[in-house]
């Protein structure tokens, strides 16, 4: 049996070297390009890493720690194992949700940070990466309007995260030291029905509760209803509550709505002058996807001098209109690892004001054994104490490897592939386009079988209250067209789509599946859209045969 000595000299062997040995560099880099030969083998024609097999959670819940060392070899052999069945999210045929191709520079960004681990509650953990975050903090801020010398931010756990410490603040304003005495009954927040369900996480774990979030309507394009917002509001203060926040949404998952965020601050505004309002409601813009749209607030669309065809750049503006607007709102959730092709997790909380974050400061006395020396201590208001830096530094690369024309050749690309799509979709007599005013890149569309007249199907499902016996019909129907397509998917055929459970509810009170496509990948061509087309097709067929997916 090995004394300790003996184990603890071989397991220094795994580890990074702090002092620099060119063997022990050179076997840490081997370690990681032998890891990534191992991946690429997985890699094959098909949108899947190898070949996928059925999850066994049963087997997983056994799984004890052995009791002696395993070599680094044999653990990096386990953990590729773990990626078999992961969708490639770069594939031109996997378009599941909004989900990012991660860049070189931005992976890099990661890895550096899991090597040398700075922690962002200080500069005297983290150093030049808390500069870093600072460093883009005002790039960002910059970019969509604000003034960097007069904002701040911090990166935080996601966009439940930005929208957390968002709603934070306004309960705050609403609510004077709820921090310290508690948050009292009587406050709302007020957003949309196609906003992120994050907005009750956040009133459940903020102690609103979820029945205190007040869901507004949306048009057809899944934008709020400004006029009913408005009428929610005035009900909402005349009966003696108080509003924590406004939630606008600048670009909804499911099909890219966009809130009016100028007619919601300009409402906020008159109500607090009208009704002589003690606070000031804060108004959050949840931009984790639509705020890479604002490298268009400075382009040329009339010139477009990177020459995108005339349906693509109507499509720009037309999202441009309303992401212009983001520096009007008080706080942004912004998410890197989404349309800014960073890995998860990415995103950053931005404050107009800075001096905001004060109402989340507590003392020093409280920490005292943080923040013995430096000048950067944002743990003194975060909700988090420890704060990895890879999230910074996969930003900061692919805001430093874009720039702006980078970014929107990225994002008109996506836009084109996505119209082309519903052209090629538009094409067919059996398939609808349920978002076509959509200017973003996610598609969502529905499926008929024979005898359905697509011309009026639409508009009977959505506005007819006796039609709910036809819509779940046709639910049914897509509900197998996409079961057919996924069994394709995994096994490495065919194209990767999401489905959604509502697109929007029908008068009949029935919610409308839809099926979609979110185009995230650099690397499609229309090839690609008319061969997703093509298989949607043939799996109508099969599902009209009453067939199921091909097991050869």
């Amino acid at each position: 049996m090995s004394g300790y000595r003996d184990i603890l000299l071989r397991l220094r062997q795994s580890f990074p070297q702090p002092i620099s040995d060119r063997f022990h560099d050179a076997y840490f880099v081997f370690s990681i390009m032998r890891t990534l030969d191992a991946v690429d083998r997985l890699k094959s024609d098909a949108p899947l890493l190898g070949e996928p097999s059925p999850l066994n959670y049963d087997a997983a819940l056994k799984t004890r720690v052995a009791e002696d060392p395993l070599p680094i070899e044999d653990v990096q052999r386990q953990l590729v194992e773990r990626l078999e069945g992961m969708p490639i999210w770069g594939h031109p045929l996997s378009q599941i949700n909004v989900v990012a191709t991660p860049t070189i520079a931005s992976v890099i960004g990661s890895l550096l940070p899991a090597i040398y681990n700075p922690n962002l509650a200080s500069d005297e953990t983290s150093f030049g990466v808390a500069q870093a975050e600072a460093m883009v903090t005002a790039m960002t801020a910059d970019l969509i309007g604000y003034d960097p010398d007069q904002s701040s931010g911090v990166f935080t756990f996601g966009g439940t995260g930005a929208l957390l410490y968002g709603v934070k603040l306004g309960i705050e304003k609403a609510f004077p030291d709820a921090i310290e005495r508690g948050v009292p009954p009587g406050g709302v927040l007020l957003a949309s029905t196609h906003s992120h369900y994050a907005k009750l996480n956040v009133a459940g774990w903020l102690g609103l509760g979820e029945q205190n979030v007040i869901h507004i309507p949306t048009h057809l394009d899944n934008s709020i209803d400004v006029e009913q917002l408005e009428a929610a509001a005035r009900r909402a203060i005349e009966s003696d509550k108080r509003i924590a926040a406004f939630i606008a949404c600048l670009g909804t998952t499911d099909a890219f709505g966009l809130d009016n965020l100028d007619a919601i601050v300009d409402l906020r505004d008159r109500l607090v002058q009208e009704y002589e309002l003690d606070y000031r409601p804060h108004v959050h813009a949840d931009a984790v996807i639509g705020w890479a749209w604002s490298v268009f607030n400075d382009y040329d669309f009339e010139q477009n001098e990177l020459g995108f065809r005339p349906r693509t750049i109507r499509a720009l503006a037309a999202a441009h209109r309303v992401i212009q607007h983001l520096h009007r709102a008080d706080s942004v959730g912004i998410d890197f690892h989404k349309t800014g092709f960073a890995p998860y997790i990415s995103t950053l909380f931005l404050v107009k004001d800075q001096s905001d974050m004060r109402l989340l400061v507590r003392g020093r006395e409280e920490m005292p054994y943080l923040f013995q020396s430096g000048q950067r201590h944002p743990a003194m208001f975060t909700l988090e104490t420890s704060r990895g830096g890879g999230g910074v530094l996969a930003a900061l690369a692919n805001l430093r490897l874009f720039g702006k024309q980078g970014l929107r050749a990225l994002l008109g690309h996506l836009v084109e592939m996505a119209e082309w799509l519903r052209e090629h979709l538009e094409g067919h007599s059996c398939t609808t386009v349920l978002n076509p005013e959509n200017v973003g890149t996610v598609t969502l569309f529905r499926v008929y079988p024979d005898g359905v007249d697509t011309w009026t199907i639409k508009d009977r499902e959505l506005h007819d209250p006796n039609a709910g016996e036809e819509v779940e019909r046709h639910n049914e129907f897509n509900r197998q067209v996409f079961q057919y397509l996924h069994e394709r998917a995994m096994q490495g055929k065919g194209v990767h789509l999401s489905k959604t459970e509502c697109y929007r509810t029908g008068a009949s009170g029935v919610p409308i599946v839809g099926l979609k496509s979110y185009i995230l990948t650099p690397f499609i061509e229309q090839a690609h859209t008319k061969l997703l087309v093509d298989t949607v097709l043939e799996a109508r067929e099969a599902v009209m045969r009453g067939g199921a997916p091909a097991t050869t």
